[in-house]
């Protein structure tokens, strides 16, 4: 297991009106830029095992702690954590570096980040790689709208956003049994999951399936939460129907290349529609759940160096 001390020390950047806490490591490698985004509820130690493989490679590698999540800013508006205050850090985390464009990696809410960073600043984004979550279809309904008819009340994307506040006291309280609950390497089939799913985790005493991570890697997201609360990351979440909104007059086809890495046991659903959208995809499954760069942290370094060696950006 990777041990928590080897982690690169962070810095705190401001960028777009506030602060993220920023791990960097090969800066040796300047002009080769790649920015790594985490997903929720994790931390920028999520990307601990691909950090060395790629410095390695010759990138200088950026991870962001993203708004609301270990020591960056976490602003109390609901809206700052919107697709265009998301992704306006990343391009605001950029200009601070100076550097035109990188390449972006996402796992998870951090996918969906990359994707709307690529729809509102195509010219800053070179390629794109994404984990788990795919391209979401803009479709008729706003997102949450459509979730709480297919899916009910209960369902946890709806209940962070009918019910504000219910869902954060109970991880808050349970902060421990909820992450250690969460991680585990046994994934559900490959589709939505009825029900307060997230509460349930919180409130569950015995966990199921085998842990992911060490104690002392579990202890790194357990203490961040422990000081941040869940609020600020949730407010992701509650921006979904007005990101709808704000994409309503995107061009809605990311034109870059991009890589698309799915966990075959993840329950995330897959799109069926993504070369439609992302002409220049490619697709790799991984035997694995849904944290994918962290249950199978080698075969995701080779896929993801592999790839980029493909499209001319991996230097030898």
């Amino acid at each position: 297991m990777f041990d928590p001390t080897d982690f690169p020390e962070p810095t705190l950047i401001p960028v777009n009106g506030v602060e993220l806490e920023v791990f960097e490591a090969g800066r040796e490698n300047a002009g080769k830029p790649m920015v790594l985004c985490h997903g929720w509820p994790e931390h920028a130690f999520s990307w601990r095992h691909q950090v060395p493989a790629l410095v390695a490679a010759g990138y200088h590698v950026i991870v962001p702690n993203q708004r609301g999540y270990g020591n960056s800013s976490r602003p109390t508006e609901v809206t700052a954590y919107d697709i265009e205050h998301l992704s306006g850090d990343l391009v605001a985390l950029l200009d601070h570096y100076e550097y035109e464009d990188a390449v972006f990696v996402g796992h998870d809410w951090g996918a969906f980040v990359v994707w709307g960073l690529t729809l509102l600043h195509p010219n800053r984004v070179a390629a794109v790689i994404n984990l788990s979550l795919p391209y979401l279809e803009r479709g008729e309904k706003p997102w949450i709208e459509f979730m709480e008819d297919a899916f009910g009340g209960d369902f946890y994307f709806v209940h962070f956003n009918r019910r504000p506040g219910v869902a954060d006291a109970v991880l808050d309280e349970n902060t421990f049994q909820f992450l250690r609950n969460m991680y585990r390497k046994n994934e559900p089939p490959r589709e939505p999951q009825p029900g307060m799913v997230m509460i349930d985790l919180a409130r569950a005493e015995t966990p199921l399936g085998e842990p992911l991570m060490s104690d002392g890697e579990l202890a790194v997201f357990v203490s961040s939460f422990e000081a941040t609360g869940f609020t600020a990351s949730i407010n992701w979440y509650r921006n979904l129907d007005r990101n709808w909104h704000l994409l309503a007059d995107v061009d809605p086809v990311i034109r870059q290349p991009a890589l698309m890495v799915y966990g075959d046991r993840d329950a995330v659903a897959r799109s069926e529609k993504l070369a439609e959208f992302v002409p220049e995809v490619e697709v790799v499954n991984l035997d694995c759940g849904h944290w994918i760069q962290q249950e199978k942290p080698e075969e995701t370094n080779r896929v993801i160096l592999g790839w980029l060696e493909k499209q001319g950006a991996v230097r030898t």
